[in-house]
């Protein structure tokens, strides 16, 4: 079992570090007492985004242009 520091953004749990997991894998979800500020909520986004590698970063900006092929194309 392992545990893993995440915080609820309004739609779904956001997890603090990267997650080892497959899917569909049954997870058990506590909720604290405790808020997040906006600004760690902000320092732990950005924590997150460091740990994307590039590989990752090339495949998401793929994706960002493709959408924004899309959107061009509905105007």
């Amino acid at each position: 079992m392992t545990a893993v520091k995440a915080y609820y953004d309004g739609c779904v749990f956001i997890p603090e570090s990267p997650v080892v997991a497959e899917i569909n894998q049954a997870a058990i979800v506590t909720i604290l007492d405790s808020h997040l500020s906006f600004v760690s909520q902000k320092e732990r986004l950005l924590n997150l985004a460091g740990s994307i590698s590039h590989e990752d970063y090339l495949e998401i900006e793929d994706a960002l242009l493709d959408t924004e092929k899309v959107r061009q194309d509905d105007w």
